[in-house]
């Protein structure tokens, strides 16, 4: 058969930097091929090369689609290709929707531009895209503008518009990094019945689980090289390079708390510190509770009744699908929204309830790490100014970041030009810089690869164990949540419907939600 797209010595640099180099892959109709590696690996060029759009220069001694030739087609033949024949899922769907447009007028586009449907035909396909994402209310969804829609509901936009047309190759980029277990899950179903259906799947993902479930085939790199490839599950019950080995071992699922994840390569510096953990300064001392919080937006409810109780050098995590209330019971917490009813108290003191000249002295016991490291900065600061703005003085700036794991010598770049992990580990010291009492965390490692993401875990157990904090920490990640938390606290629909020590609820749920949750979730073989 021959291979609906082919790739040969594929090379691209950005300037004079190369970033890519001698990649080479085939892709039959109905085949899903994934790309993983750590960020800056040339995962994302290696996918884009096929549409086109690698913003560098990228030669190949082959590039084709079909009967196409990518690298020699004319501006028009790639238009002609793009969202008609070649579909693209954008890993960033918290910028990568018009903020301006509702996201229906932004689906029916490539409906437009590609196909002969009237504008009634092109609003009835819209809102069958929408549906079949899993976007609850989908006449409502259509007429918003994305900032009016949560990270979940824009993901799914985002799928539903590169789909519309049903395309023969999909690029899909990190495509479930938003979302929570079960939509998840139904977003995996969608893309299997496209590939059986006959489309071809270049899949990146950090989650290996998600690429155990859905290619056939594996390729991992690294610094823009392919290091092992073949077929997934061989790679994964059998790497044999010590970089796959150690992505392997970076997966959170299944190892218990407080127990390292990061797993260095046999002749590479280690990215953190690998000595063990120091002891955890536990104790029973309440520093953060929430009573009867309930906070209504028009007719939706997005917190109901919520209470719950945190101790000191101890992690609540925070689960439920898109929509629960979660990140709305974060801002409750932090005291940026205010509550209709109920109350939170920090350190046993009131917390809400009170005007903010009452809370202000108080604001550097609590601190945040946010899912959008880079969205959360400043772009004119440099990361040293950053730091100076959080601790109200240069002095510091160096241990500070060398608290993190990061060199002295980042504080005079800015939050662009660091990596993804590097740009988090920024946010952290910022967050840090107080000597907060409690961090409450917001998906902070939700669009971390892999091997970043267990770096930044091990770092975050580091600083609980060393400085007694305590965490809230939400995340659709159920891996992560049960590796990290010492209690759970399960969401639906703004209420608590779970909540217990992690190992009794992820072991012995009670619920049938919760239960629905955990069997979504999907697994490495």
């Amino acid at each position: 058969m021959t291979a609906l797209v082919s790739v040969r010595d594929l090379a691209g640099r950005f300037g004079r930097t190369p970033v890519v180099s001698g990649v080479s892959f085939d892709i039959e109709a109905g085949q899903c091929v994934a790309i993983v590696g750590e960020s800056g690996s040339g995962k994302s060029v290696t996918a884009r090369a096929l549409l086109g759009l690698t913003g560098g220069s990228v030669t190949a001694t082959q590039l084709r689609f079909d009967s196409t030739n990518i690298a020699n087609a004319s501006s028009r033949q790639l238009q002609r290709l793009r969202g008609r024949d070649i579909g693209f899922i954008s890993q960033g769907a918290l910028v990568a929707l018009d903020p301006l447009r509702p996201v229906g007028r932004e689906i029916a586009d490539s409906l437009r531009l590609h196909s002969s449907l009237t504008a009634a035909q092109r609003q009835s396909r819209v809102l069958e895209l929408l549906a079949e994402v899993g976007i609850p209310k989908p006449i409502l969804r259509a007429s918003q503008r994305p900032d009016e829609l949560s990270g979940g509901l824009r993901q799914r936009a985002v799928i539903a518009s590169a789909i519309a047309l049903r395309p023969r190759l999909l690029i899909a980029d990190e495509p479930t990094t938003a979302l929570d277990t079960t939509v998840q899950s139904g977003i995996l179903d969608l893309l299997e019945r496209l590939r059986d259906d006959g489309a071809a799947i270049v899949l990146i993902s950090h989650d290996l689980a998600v690429v155990s479930r859905l290619a056939s085939h594996l390729m991992v790199m690294k610094t823009g090289h392919v290091v092992e490839s073949g077929p997934t599950e061989r790679l994964l019950s059998d790497p044999q390079h010590p970089y796959t080995r150690s992505l392997i071992a970076a997966v959170p699922t299944g190892r218990p708390r407080f127990s390292r994840l990061t797993k260095t390569p046999a002749g590479e510096p280690a990215p953190v510190a690998t000595a063990p953990f120091t002891q955890a300064p536990f104790t029973h001392e309440e520093v953060l509770a929430a009573s009867s919080l309930s906070r209504r937006f028009g007719s939706v409810l997005a917190v109901d009744d919520v209470s719950f109780s945190l101790r000191r050098g101890r992690t609540l995590g925070i689960v439920g699908e898109s929509g629960s209330g979660k990140t709305t019971l974060a801002r409750l917490v932090l005291a940026l929204e205010r509550p209709d009813s109920g109350r939170v108290s920090l350190l046993g003191e009131p917390w809400t309830g009170v005007p903010e000249s009452a809370r202000r002295a108080r604001r550097p016991r609590i601190g945040a790490i946010y899912q959008d490291a880079l969205s959360s900065f400043d772009p004119r600061w440099t990361v040293g100014r950053i730091l100076t703005d959080a601790l109200d003085s240069a002095a510091g700036v160096s241990e500070l970041l060398a608290s993190v794991g990061l060199s002295p010598e980042l504080a005079g770049r800015h939050p662009r030009h660091l990596s993804g992990g590097q740009q988090q580990r920024v946010a952290i010291a910022r967050a840090i810089a107080a000597r907060p009492d409690i961090l409450v965390c917001d998906e902070p490692v939700s669009s971390l690869d892999v091997s970043v993401q267990a770096q930044v875990l091990d770092l975050l157990d580091e600083l609980q164990r060393s400085r007694g904090l305590s965490y809230l920490f939400i995340t659709h990640d159920l891996g992560v949540v049960r590796h990290m938390s010492d209690e759970v606290l399960v969401m639906r629909h703004g209420r608590v419907v779970e909540s217990g020590v992690t190992e009794s609820v992820f072991t012995t749920p009670e619920q049938q939600y919760t239960r629905e949750l955990i069997a979504s979730a999907p697994r490495l073989p």
